[in-house]
């Protein structure tokens, strides 16, 4: 039933391992992409990995750092595979525990692990015990059943109530417990609590009784009607605490001169600092370092032990929260686990990854022994900063600059395309990208395949215009640096995409810029036609265009955005989303946690981060200093 069983410690050494009979290939191919996508990754909140035809199920133990891994076909239901790992770790702990505690990389690999016969026994248990769970209870019998219980009289509908009750619930006072009164329903019928009447003389008293609490409330409301209000005093003029005085002339139109010629270098300042040079790779997004928070933790403890001391219950309370060599549990971090999951919240990191980090953390520290004088609260913290650190760094590196040489040796063009929601600023992204690009001295040719939104081809004409402004033709030998590709609107997307791709070729543009149309994930006629326009042209980049704004919002636009790319698909492995731009980083402050559910989601890096307006403002991201600005309080 298992296809194997692995057993390997976090150093990559294989201790023992397990195939099932009958079980072709090698199991390396598994356990590697599941080391990979969630062991390095930070991904183990769930003990649950699926790859290709394959289930695996894993459980970390952190003492020793080992990692016990079974495999078996997903479309078997084996009930009995949790039980029966923790079996095996705890049984392999206890039978090898003098070995694994000497540490030694090379001890292990000279240790011989004879595991087979005790793998057998508890495999066999487990089987033995699901099969005996699962067996089939005998039919019950009719006395045994919760129809046998019932009786002839609560069968039996009444007119005027169910089984002995009026319609308000409560039995009746006539009807008797097990009593057949044996009377049938009369119109005089008790109904409402109104005995001996019939039903028109039941209406006629309702609606006798409404009037009259008709007639009551328009009384009540006449004497407790408000005074007529005072007519309101004169709206006074608000004065601005910094604001100085109103009196203050601040028409400057007469002055001349001197002032006119201040405000012309003004503004050609203004245009140096928009032509700074972005040659090389972007600057990194900084953050000022947690210097405070530093001083908040030593402010802390100064005044905890500054605290007066009353005998041994002092010193005790000095020692309150340290761990002092042993192993962690899962009651000492569920405090501390609490107050991060709600910390991670409140810096727009959304729920649902908030619960997986923190229960990935738990995993990765439950049973490990902690040295002396180590509070739970700074080893929590510092697991997770790592594990937050690790998500944010890529597993690939996206060296555009590099990509695009590449490509210019092959003599075509890079080709990247933006998709996203509306209204996150992917033109004016893609603008920016432009100009970094130029910078570098590369040619782009933007495609505008926006052909829904009106105003869409005028906006990439605008940038086309300014950036062309910025880098003269007579400065690259006569020739637009930028130009623009667009056939109007209402036209297919693909198709222009497919014609800009060719027209670049053609005239030996280095990177061909697509432009898509903003749609929302639940658009499934737009989101049919972005997977349509990436599968046929297959760009060399896919970037999702996301605000930093966004908290759980950013979750289901990336999977429903990779759900479409994938059902849509022509092809049997699909293209999905490459990368991430990151807008409007400049204000949200430290509430960065946008950044972490999406890069969670995706496994993709985070390219580029949008920091402003113009063209310069455009960085690439820091993990550390990011991190940092997520666990600062």
């Amino acid at each position: 039933m298992l296809d194997f069983f692995s057993i390997f410690s976090k150093g990559g050494i294989v201790l023992w391992c397990f195939q099932g009979a009958g079980v072709t290939g090698s199991f390396t191919g598994p356990v590697n992409a599941l080391i990979r996508s969630v062991i390095l990754q930070e991904r183990s909140g769930k003990n649950t990995f699926t790859h290709e035809a394959l289930s695996l199920k894993y459980k970390l133990d952190n003492e020793f750092e080992l990692i016990f891994v079974v495999g078996f076909q997903k479309i078997l239901t084996l009930t009995y595979v949790d039980k029966f790992l923790d079996d095996v770790q705890l049984h392999f702990r206890d039978r090898y525990k003098n070995e694994l505690e000497q540490k030694g990389a090379l001890k292990l690999l000279n240790n011989n692990f004879d595991f087979e016969d005790d793998f057998s026994m508890l495999l066999k248990d487990a089987e033995e015990g699901s099969k005996a769970r699962s067996r089939v209870r005998g039919m019950r019998t009719f006395e045994e059943s919760d129809k046998s219980q019932k009786t002839v009289k609560s069968m039996i509908e009444t007119k005027g109530g169910d089984k002995g009750k009026d319609s308000g619930g409560k039995k009746n006072k006539n009807t008797k417990k097990g009593v057949d009164t044996g009377k049938t329903s009369s119109p005089k019928a008790t109904e409402n609590g109104n005995q001996a009447l019939t039903a028109e003389e039941i209406i006629q008293k309702n609606r006798e009784e409404f009037f009259r609490k008709k007639q009551k409330t328009v009384s009540v409301e006449k004497q407790t009607k408000s005074p007529k209000p005072q007519k309101p005093k004169e709206k006074q003029m608000r004065v601005w605490g910094m604001g100085g005085s109103s009196s203050k002339n601040l028409d400057y139109s007469e002055r001349n001169g001197d002032n006119a010629s201040n405000g012309t270098d003004q503004y050609q300042e203004g245009q140096i600092d928009v032509l700074s040079s972005m040659k090389g790779d972007l600057q990194s997004v900084d953050y000022e370092s947690s210097e405070e928070e530093e001083e908040e933790e030593e402010t802390v403890i100064i005044s905890q032990k500054s605290a007066p001391s009353k005998g041994l219950g002092g010193m005790f309370g000095m020692l309150k929260g340290l761990v002092g060599s042993k192993s962690l549990s899962r009651e000492d971090m569920e405090p501390v686990l609490e107050k991060m999951r709600d910390h991670l919240i409140a810096k727009n990191v959304a729920a649902d990854i908030s619960s997986q980090l923190c229960e990935s953390v738990a995993k990765k520290l439950e049973g490990k022994v902690m040295g002396t004088f180590t509070t739970v609260t700074s080893t929590v913290k510092q697991a997770l900063q790592d594990s937050l650190v690790q998500i944010l760094q890529p597993k690939r590196r996206v060296d555009i600059l590099r990509d695009v040489m590449e490509a210019q040796n092959q003599r075509r063009p890079f080709v990247i395309t933006f998709c996203g929601v509306n209204g996150v600023g992917k033109s004016t992204n893609l603008a920016k990208i432009s100009f970094w690009l130029i910078e570098n001295g590369f040619t782009v040719l933007i495609a505008a395949c926006d052909t829904f939104r009106a105003g869409a081809v005028e906006q990439l004409r605008t940038h086309q215009r300014r950036l062309n402004s910025l880098h003269p033709p007579e400065q690259h030998g006569g020739r637009p640096v930028v130009q623009l590709y667009e056939k109007g609107y209402g036209k297919d997307a693909a198709g222009i995409a497919m014609e800009a791709i060719a027209y670049a070729r053609n005239q030996a543009f280095d990177v061909v810029l697509v432009d898509t149309a903003g749609r929302m994930q639940d658009n499934a006629p737009l989101m049919t036609a972005l997977a349509k326009l990436i599968a046929v042209n297959m760009p060399d980049l896919v970037l999702f265009v996301g605000e930093a704004l966004v908290g759980n919002e950013a979750v289901d636009q990336l999977v429903k955005f990779n759900q479409a790319l994938a059902d849509h698909s022509m092809s049997d492995k699909p293209r999905l989303i490459d990368g991430i731009v990151l807008t409007k980083f400049d204000t949200i402050d430290d509430k960065v946690g946008a950044a972490i559910s999406m890069t969670y989601i995706t496994g993709q890096p985070i390219v580029f981060v949008g920091t402003g307006q113009t063209y310069n403002d455009l960085r690439s991201l820091n993990a550390r200093a990011v991190v940092s600005a997520l666990m600062k309080a």
